[in-house]
């Protein structure tokens, strides 16, 4: 925890408070405890914030903002608290848009958009979407939890990027109120108005200014999710963020953590719901070898392509809910496995699409190492068992426990066989 505020920031502590109180219809939780629970999340890391507001209403968030300028107290926005860097902790005052600000304002068929609150859950709206036969498919482990806002903030990238993307591939626009209480709205530069406009020029002069260094850092990876997306606005050939050609003033905002303002709304992306899923589970003798061989899989354009080590596969047989699962997927005591799906509308298809994985493994010098699951039901459940992995992990005995810190960096696949991974 942070040291205790001395006097002054007390009184002002107090001051804010009590404006919030007075000028909102929003909750304002200054006291110990409330802001004790705030001051940790999924991470390890800890600070107390100066306090918490939870707005009711999108006016409370204008109106937090005006007081919070006022008074110089700098602003934290909080989702679902996933995250497991430290991103939703601070000596701010916390803005809470889980409870109350998660509507689905607008679902368009015909284009497969979605307006949304910042504190809509994913699961939440992907029970909304099912009914259309549509998903959103940045499909993180913690949807049961994760906000869209708070998805946005981190470019969040989940299990099936490598088909779908990342939340900056996904999102559309995002309404947005600046730190001088603009509310304005971001999204492609041919739809932008006069100040959107003028922030984009901004932001294009420097990026610019600073050509050389993102030719010479920014890699080009797709599941780059390190910070502001400044590489959106250089003309370079291999820009992963632009798919279409075209650039988005709104994905400067994801992935920046709330740092460059607070959203309002995001207009998100969905996609169909896939009809059909076959899995092919890859057994490896070496952890080393499943490194090696992901370069090769991903040519057959999978949907997903997923690890699950020797730690994981022990834990998962020592427990009771995990281990009949778990042990339909495994041929002997492997090092590593790979969970590698496919998905699509003909399933003759897929299944094909799975044999040339067999034949693939093969031709590696790995015949037989595929145990092949056609059958949706038995796939849903080892994803289940894959995406309780970080709880999984804590179930080691005794004092010793993982420690997760680092989330979502990324390594060009061809280097994969010389990281050190564990």
């Amino acid at each position: 925890m942070n040291a205790p505020l001395g006097a002054s920031m007390l009184a002002d502590r107090d001051e804010l408070a009590r404006r919030l109180a007075r000028e909102t219809a929003g909750e304002v939780m200054f006291d110990a405890a409330s802001r004790g629970r705030y001051a940790t999340d999924a991470s390890i890391y800890q600070q107390m914030p100066i306090g918490v507001f939870v707005p009711k209403t999108p006016v409370d968030v204008a109106i937090a903002l005006q007081v919070a300028r006022d008074m110089g107290a700098p602003l934290l926005p909080r989702g679902g608290g996933t995250s497991q860097c430290g991103q939703t902790t601070g000596a701010a005052l916390v803005i809470d848009f889980s409870k109350h600000l998660r509507r689905l304002h607008e679902l368009d068929l015909e284009s497969r958009q979605a307006v949304v609150e910042p504190g809509t859950v994913l699961d939440h709206l992907n029970a909304q979407l099912k009914a259309h036969g549509l998903w959103y498919p940045v499909d993180v482990s913690t949807s049961a939890q994760a906000t869209l806002g708070g998805m946005a903030g981190n470019n969040s990238c989940g299990s099936r990027s490598i088909a779908y993307g990342n939340m900056v591939h996904n999102v559309e626009r995002l309404a947005a109120w600046t730190s001088d209480g603009s509310e304005l709205d971001f999204g492609p530069l041919d739809t932008l108005g006069p100040k959107e406009r003028e922030i984009a020029e901004f932001v294009r002069g420097t990026a610019f200014a600073v050509a050389p260094e993102i030719d010479a850092h920014w890699p080009t990876v797709m599941r780059r999710v390190a910070g502001y997306n400044l590489d959106i606005f250089r003309p370079r050939s291999e820009r992963p963020y632009t798919g279409d050609g075209s650039v988005n003033l709104a994905h400067l905002l994801v992935g920046a953590e709330g740092t460059l303002a607070l959203t309002k709304s995001l207009t998100l992306r969905s996609a169909p719901l896939p009809k059909h899923k076959v899995l092919g589970v890859v057994n490896f003798a070496r952890f080393h070898t499943a490194m090696d061989s992901a370069q090769h899989i991903v040519k057959l354009s999978p949907t997903a392509v997923e690890l699950v080590d020797r730690t994981m596969i022990e834990l998962a047989r020592a427990n009771p809910a995990f281990r009949p699962v778990i042990e339909t997927a495994l041929l002997g005591a492997p090092d590593a496995i790979l969970l590698v799906e496919f998905s699509g509308e003909d399933r003759a298809l897929l299944l094909k699409q799975l044999q040339s994985l067999v034949e693939l493994m093969a031709d590696l010098g790995l015949p037989g190492s595929v145990v092949e699951m056609p059958d949706e039901a038995a796939q849903k459940a080892l994803w289940e068992v894959r995406k309780a992995g970080l709880n999984i992990m804590m179930s080691l005995k005794g004092d010793g426990k993982p420690v997760s810190f680092i989330e979502d960096c990324a390594v060009p696949l061809e280097h994969w066989p010389n990281t050190p991974m564990r």
